[in-house]
């Protein structure tokens, strides 16, 4: 991959928790979260990444009444989503942590910063992603929702996991679970 020397900026085309493109604006990268399924007692949402192919890379289930449910990854085995991304010792639902696939923790965080909705950092207290809404006032784009899902360059590798943590934490406050 090319080494720009700044982050992902994956631009959420939808800002929506049904479905949406994430495409990074150097077309690095381009991820998508789609709903396959949604019924009375689950609801079905697969990720893509959609740079490297069409399979499926992440599958996200949740229960009736929008429970948590499991998350799979490729065609891994299913984990319960409380298991995945624990709760914080502090208790609160709107900070979580998750083990990536490298081995490491990261800790999402709801409103830690005023620019961003969303803060991941790494043990070491790093930024590593971060979810920001559309600033107020700014104008409307054709094909945009303005919100931006920004990946530190060392971690596309997380850019998957990154994106089902978020998801899970947006349907957690979207919920109020």
């Amino acid at each position: 991959m090319t080494s720009y020397g700044m982050p992902y900026l994956l631009e959420d085309k939808t800002g929506n928790l049904t479905g949406s493109h994430f495409v990074d604006i150097n077309d690095r990268l381009r991820l998508t979260l789609r709903c396959t399924t949604r019924g009375s007692t689950h609801a079905t949402y697969i990720i893509y990444n959609t740079t490297a192919g069409t399979e499926p890379v992440v599958t996200l289930n949740f229960g009736s009444n929008n429970s948590l449910g499991t998350i799979a990854f490729g065609s891994g085995p299913q984990v319960p989503m409380s298991s995945f991304l624990e709760s914080s010792p502090n208790g609160s639902a709107k900070s979580r942590v998750f083990t990536g696939s490298d081995g490491h923790q990261y800790r999402w965080r709801w409103r830690t910063t005023q620019s961003e909705e969303w803060t991941c950092t790494n043990a070491s207290n790093n930024q590593v992603a971060s979810y920001s809404l559309k600033v107020p006032g700014e104008p409307e784009y054709d094909h945009s929702s303005g919100c931006v899902l920004t990946i530190e360059e060392a971690y596309p590798h997380l850019a998957a996991e990154m994106l089902a943590s978020l998801t899970i934490m947006r349907h957690i406050v979207a919920h109020n679970l």
